[in-house]
């Protein structure tokens, strides 16, 4: 198993105090991601709290993965930071179990691809 410490994860604070809980949060709670898919070169999370008078507090968490293949990005809003947090964790990791599905259904029924030119014969 991999070990969170090989894992880049990056987590910013838009006017918000990035405290050193709230970082290990993102951290354990992003671990869950790094166990389902090892081939996870970056996780960035960017927090942000938006204190507009019509809707209150609100906070919203956003994520990119950085993966082989296409990058994956996800965001939610919330009424607290940690349920912010939770609610984007889960959300990238259906991401991610439903990509790992779909690979493996194209991995397993491959289709058939035809070539309108016909291919040269190599001499025997």
């Amino acid at each position: 198993m991999n070990s969170q410490n090989t894992h880049e994860v990056i987590v910013s604070g838009i006017h918000l105090e990035l405290t050193p809980s709230l970082k290990t949060y993102v951290r354990e709670k992003a671990e869950r991601l790094f166990r389902h898919e090892e081939r996870i070169i970056r996780l960035r999370v960017e927090l942000e709290c938006d204190r507009s008078p019509a809707a209150g507090v609100q906070f919203a968490a956003k994520g990119h993965i950085e993966i082989h293949g296409p990058d994956m990005n996800a965001s939610v809003r919330a009424d607290e930071c940690h349920k912010a947090i939770a609610m984007l964790i889960d959300k990238l990791d259906r991401m991610l179990q439903r990509r790992h599905q779909l690979l493996r259904v194209k991995r397993n029924h491959p289709h058939a691809v035809e070539f309108e030119a016909d291919l040269p014969k190599v001499p025997a």
